[in-house]
């Protein structure tokens, strides 16, 4: 799996996430507690010029699969990226909290007011990326924010 996320992320594989978003559904599709009255997915966002410079959000073409195929509503650039961080990846597990504090933030709060939400990203780690993302769709008015990895490191 490793590789294949490295793949995916990294290496200019974007047609891996319809097979990704199979793998998580035959995974956790069934899985009526993590579905069941989600309104709308929403991928972890990257910061503007790092999703242009890698050509595409890794974590949005896993997310838009998943609403594809379940029938859900997907919301691109609601939760956008406004601080560019160091890579999460280059850092010990305490200084990962710091790095991402304030680095996210939601465009249009009617949009996920009083919804709830699936969060989707690649890889769960620490958990900072999705705490801080939680942390502004709550703030911003989301009734509840669950997550959703392909793989925890």
């Amino acid at each position: 799996m490793k590789d294949t996320i490295i793949l995916f992320k990294y290496r200019g594989f974007q047609a891996l996430s319809k097979p990704l978003a199979r793998f998580v559904l035959q995974t956790l599709g069934k899985e009526e507690s993590l579905w069941w009255g989600v309104d709308c997915i929403i991928p972890v966002p990257l910061f503007p010029e790092k999703e242009k410079k890698r050509g595409y959000n890794q974590a949005s073409e896993l997310a838009r699969e998943l609403a594809v195929q379940k029938g859900a509503v997907f919301l691109k650039n609601q939760l956008i990226k406004v601080k560019n961080t160091l890579p999460q990846t280059s850092l010990e597990g305490s200084k990962r909290r710091k790095n991402l504090k304030g680095a996210f933030a939601v465009i249009d709060k009617k949009a996920i007011e009083g919804k709830t939400v699936l969060l989707v990203d690649d890889v769960f780690t620490t958990g900072s990326t999705v705490e801080e993302c939680s942390s502004t769709l709550k703030k911003a008015g989301a009734l509840e924010v669950r997550a959703l990895t392909i793989a925890q490191a």
